[in-house]
């Protein structure tokens, strides 16, 4: 088997970039910093993978490969992945270019053939599905426009409100009024509301309250508690949807778990979305993945180029040592 592959994942905080035999051995890594086109736009945002792939390159002792399988943040609508695909083709990587969502990685790194579906829950959540014969499931995961809910951004917004409503009365108790503004060191909700709309505490650090609101949760908060569940219930929903647009709701199908929130196996949270897929989805066999999702992007490229079973074990090989 002749041939070559760079694999690259680009996610919104770091990129990731292999250069990998047909066989499998990876030749070249290297990692950059978040792909944000819609902050920086698409050139700036692809210089920034270009610095990674030359390192890699570099290492390999390659200059150019056979195939490009990307798998990018942001690229979230078909029209999307043509404007990447073509941001990447001139860059001339290599002759045959592949882009698609990094939730791809995320599942194909979690499955040992592409089928399955991946839900992936980490500052946002997305959801995507594969078969072999090449058809996909896949959401706009654009944000409330899109009708998404949930992620670690989305949660720390419903913990506050929550938390606000309770301390002013307009809302059920919650502890959720006393632990998120513990967190930061402040005596109370209106101390905190103040903090975070003066930007005396930087807006990105508010994902540092979904960590506060499943231990509240664990602690027996009625409230947290709801919130889990209903991520819970969304998660499930996703993954049930997708399975039926690929119609594998009744054939056993992995159901791969990733991003942040999920791959940190909350008690509540893991064996919530565990019971409700028995019922809802009761093929389904759910697995959370812990190998990095450039690895996805390797296997995906390895497909492409009709590997062996043997490429896929080399590469897995070496990334989940």
């Amino acid at each position: 088997m002749t041939g070559s592959v760079l694999a690259v994942d680009a996610g919104n905080s770091k990129t990731d970039v292999a250069v990998v035999t047909a066989d499998g051995e990876v030749l070249g890594t290297a990692r950059a910093g978040g792909f944000r086109p819609p902050a920086v736009g698409v050139t700036a945002a692809v210089d920034e993978v270009e610095g990674a792939v030359r390192r890699a390159f570099a290492e390999a002792g390659v200059d150019s490969v056979t195939h490009v399988s990307a798998c990018l943040a942001n690229a979230d609508l078909p029209v999307e992945e043509e404007q990447l695909a073509a941001a990447l083709r001139a860059r001339a990587w290599g002759a045959e270019v592949d882009v698609r969502n990094d939730t791809f990685a995320i599942l194909r790194a979690g499955v040992a053939e592409p089928r399955g579906v991946a839900v992936v829950c980490g500052a946002g959540i997305n959801c995507v599905g594969m078969r072999p014969d090449g058809r996909t499931a896949r959401f706009p995961a654009l944000g409330r426009i899109s009708g998404d809910w949930g992620g670690g951004w989305g949660l720390a917004e419903e913990a506050l409100w929550y938390a606000a409503r309770a301390q002013d009365g307009r809302g059920a108790p919650t502890a959720l009024a006393f632990t998120l503004p513990a967190h930061f060191d402040l005596p109370s909700m209106p101390a905190l509301i103040e903090a975070l709309h003066l930007e005396h505490i930087p807006p990105l650090r508010r994902h540092e309250l979904t960590p506060v609101l499943f231990a509240t949760a664990a602690a027996g908060d009625p409230v947290a508690r709801s919130l889990v569940d209903r991520l819970a219930d969304e998660v499930v929903t996703l993954a049930t949807v997708a399975l039926t647009r690929l119609d594998l709701l009744t054939e056993e199908t992995p159901v791969v778990l990733g991003g942040s929130i999920l791959a940190a196996r909350h008690p509540l949270l893991d064996n919530a979305v565990r019971d409700s897929l028995v019922s809802r989805a009761p093929k389904a066999v759910p697995r959370v993945v812990t190998a990095p999702p450039v690895l996805g992007a390797v296997l995906l490229g390895l497909d492409r180029l009709g590997s062996a079973v043997n490429a896929e074990r080399r590469a897995r090989a070496h990334y989940e040592r």
